[in-house]
């Protein structure tokens, strides 16, 4: 089983990457949060709370993010398609109603100006759970390159030709984490990643690993220098 790995106070790093907002920039992300109907707290974080009889829907992220449009996209589309399974199948006999909640936490590197900013979400659906209580968990990145103003991909992160089989590869080294298998869920699964000054982090989705509980792996930049763009 591939351990869980979290290198970084979350909190700090939040805090860290609000440094060198413009004014702009910030009425942007209150936009985008006000669009998803939330609020923004002292800490600059959004929160959404939404509860109908069938549901409830908690969403949470950064306004720090330069990049904010992309994160409602994605959010709207959760929300979208879980309210439409809920109307579809409604709860019946469930002791509970229908939850969906999305954390995202924030991962930075480098500095405000030429640095990188990352998202990384922690999607909780309850929709499809056997049981009551143990949703599935999954993730979805976003990345953000400050000094090119773009967002960072795998193909972008890596030198070109790169593939997921040569990462796994450089991360096989004596004492080292390893990542999960390449073949055992092909290129998707290594496209949510956050980065650090020390480390790129990948984030594997529990359906797709069908391991016991939500993965992490944290690979050194070190062992990945040869493959950093």
């Amino acid at each position: 089983m591939f351990r869980n790995v979290r290198l970084l106070g979350h909190a700090a790093v939040a805090a860290c990457v609000l440094v060198g907002w413009s004014g702009t920039g910030m009425a942007g992300a209150q936009s985008a949060c006000a669009d998803l109907g939330g609020t923004v707290n002292l800490d600059q974080i959004c929160h959404v709370h939404t509860v109908a009889s069938s549901y409830t829907i908690d969403f949470s992220f950064p306004v720090s993010y330069p990049d904010q449009q992309p994160l409602t996209d994605f959010l709207t589309q959760q929300r979208d398609q879980f309210i439409d399974y809920t109307q579809k199948y409604p709860p019946g006999d469930r002791p509970l109603p229908y939850e969906l909640k999305a954390t995202g936490t924030a991962y930075g590197s480098g500095t405000a100006a030429s640095g990188t900013q990352s998202v990384v979400f922690d999607i909780e659906d309850d929709t499809g759970a056997a049981n009551v209580g143990e949703p599935a968990t999954s993730y979805k990145a976003f990345n953000y390159d400050l000094s090119k103003g773009a967002p960072i991909t795998f193909d972008t992160l890596f030198k070109p030709g790169t593939k997921p089989l040569d990462v796994q590869r450089a991360s096989e080294k004596p004492g080292a984490l390893v990542l999960p298998p390449y073949d055992s869920f092909g290129v998707d699964g290594y496209q949510n990643f956050g980065i650090t000054d020390a480390a790129v982090i990948f984030f594997f989705d529990h359906d797709v690993l069908h391991e016991d509980g939500p993965q992490e792996v944290s690979v050194p930049r070190t062992e990945l220098a040869l493959l950093l763009a």
